[in-house]
């Protein structure tokens, strides 16, 4: 199926200032590791603009976010206003979080949506999916030397991304409209993460296995004097 990419542009600077933003408090909070005001606005715009980036590297599309000034106009403004407003909602990481998962819904549908509008099959539009939708996180990560969050247990960070750029896919199969289905996506992204979170769901961690100690025969006893 190849149509328009219809994703309106208001869609994509709404999810590129709401990453810019939560980029800018997450790396506003990081004190400890004294990132200067510089710091905090690349944070901001790595997030807001690496899932978008990442995706149109993969799909092999001229990136809108160096191609169109909107973008990171918004995000750069965003990441500021973000570094400002942190000491406001220095106890508030729950907001951080909440964010962070809608940035997460919202890139993911229009990355999904963006992949089937150019005749993407179904598969490659969920990995694509997916890339759009963690991509921010896993360079801020690596930037600021942290685990990359999507490898580490009790994240679901995949999981949620996956289900809602799944459903979305779904969805537009059965014909639903592509903003209709967006906004599904975003909704069961959000919840996934946000629900993984509250609850505690994990993945079964990774535990080294151990070789046994081959079983040597046993000693002889010699008779003593």
């Amino acid at each position: 199926m190849s149509t328009t990419f219809q994703v309106a542009l208001w869609i994509e600077l709404l999810a590129a200032g709401l990453g810019g933003l939560q980029g800018a408090l997450f790396a506003a909070g990081e004190r400890h590791r004294r990132i200067d005001v510089l710091g905090v606005i690349v944070i901001g715009l790595t997030v807001s603009l690496g899932g978008s980036l990442l995706r149109d590297i993969v799909l092999n599309q001229p990136p809108v976010v160096v191609w169109k000034n909107w973008y990171l106009l918004v995000a750069g403004a965003s990441a500021v206003l973000g570094m400002a407003l942190q000491p406001a909602f220095a106890r508030a990481d729950w907001l951080i979080t909440v964010l962070d998962a809608v940035v997460m819904g919202l890139f993911g549908a229009i990355a999904a949506s963006k992949a089937l509008s150019l005749g993407v099959g179904e598969a490659g539009a969920l990995v694509v999916g997916v890339i759009g939708a963690i991509g921010g996180g896993m360079l801020r990560d690596v930037i600021l030397g942290l685990p990359i969050s999507i490898l580490q247990v009790g994240t679901l960070y995949a999981v949620a991304a996956g289900a809602g750029a799944g459903t979305l896919i779904l969805l537009t199969e059965f014909g639903t409209p592509t903003l209709i289905a967006g906004v599904v996506c975003v909704v069961v992204t959000t919840s996934v993460r946000l629900a993984a979170i509250r609850f505690r769901w994990t993945f079964p961690e990774q535990r080294a296995v151990r070789p046994r100690r081959p079983k040597g025969p046993r000693p002889v006893k010699t008779p003593t004097g």
